[in-house]
């Protein structure tokens, strides 16, 4: 059975870089990729140094090429199994293969859970969004609709103010709102329509207007949504690894979690969901990575009590 010192579970961002750095350290490194990113429908990626606006895809195929120079191992293929034995985790993947890891990385991301609202979807990653700061630039100055609901949806609301004077918020029935952040929003114009959205209407995913329920419709030119996410996999889960109360995995600022050897970088560990922090979370998890294979050769320096 083939033992890789690495098993990497997700190749966007975070897996890509940390699969990088192992490759440096002259590490034998599986990338598994499943090929199915959280942004593939975006058409830019934004905030990211000396790839502002590249499209995600492109990114992607950048880093897949760096990394054919230090023999990673990559494969376009879904990971099943990993099971936690005496001195390595047993992996399946989803044609059958079997193998053994020293160490998991699981870099696969969350998925975006989107209200069910006909036209939504196919807006999405297109004029309907949920990060300001990597899609706010390019709506500024519009109208724009923000669906949510209670605090998130009025905090999303109003954080869009930094972008654009037009903004509307659209709750798809009742709004939840305590008094003082219904005042606050009145505070800064931005109205609140707490009618069911009926669907959204859009050509080729440019979104035109909202149609309620009620008949009314809502002319706009962008929309941004509090959205709901759940990890990809249940790999982290599965090996025991704690979770936080909104689902995502608890780690150390390493990406470190509670099970040793297991790690978890990108948007399944952290708020910050940029794709250059993702990048960052990738490459300390496979510092730390490699200083823990070091020591278990004996390649660290004894504690001196």
């Amino acid at each position: 059975m083939s033992v890789y010192d690495t098993l990497i579970v997700g190749g966007g961002p975070a897996g890509l870089n940390a699969a990088l750095v192992l490759g440096r350290c002259d590490r034998r490194v599986l990338l598994c990729d499943a090929a199915t990113p959280r942004n593939a429908r975006s058409r830019e990626l934004h905030c990211f140094l000396t790839r502002d606006g590249i499209a995600p895809l492109d990114l992607l195929r950048l880093g897949r090429a760096e990394l054919n120079q230090y023999g990673i191992e990559s494969r376009s293929i879904e990971v099943i199994d990993v099971r936690r034995a005496a001195e390595v985790f047993d992996v399946t993947l989803a044609d059958d293969t079997q193998l053994a890891a020293r160490t998991v990385l699981i870099a696969c991301g969350v998925t975006d859970e989107l209200p069910d609202i006909p036209g939504l979807a196919d807006c999405f990653g297109i004029s309907a969004h949920h990060c300001p700061y990597c899609d706010g630039w390019e709506s500024r100055g519009k109208s724009i609709v923000v669906i949510g609901r209670k605090k998130n949806g009025a905090a999303l609301a109003l954080a869009l103010k930094t972008w654009s004077d037009r903004i509307m918020l659209c709750s798809n029935g009742a709004a939840q709102l305590r008094r003082v952040h219904r005042e606050q929003l009145a505070e800064h114009a931005i109205a609140v329509n707490e009618s069911p959205i009926g669907a959204v209407e859009h050509s080729a995913g440019h979104v035109n207007r909202l149609v309620l329920a009620s008949n009314e419709s809502i002319a706009c030119e962008a929309i941004f949504l509090v959205t709901t996410q759940r990890i990809r996999s249940d790999l982290a889960g599965r090996l025991g690894c704690s979770l936080t109360r909104q689902g995502l995995v608890k780690t150390d600022h390493l990406g470190q979690t509670n099970v040793p050897g297991v790690y978890v970088v990108g948007d399944a560990s952290r708020d910050v969901q940029f794709a250059i922090v993702a990048a960052a979370e990738g490459a300390k998890a496979a510092v730390a990575i490699n200083k823990a294979l070091q020591t278990r050769a004996g390649l660290a320096l004894f504690p001196v009590t």
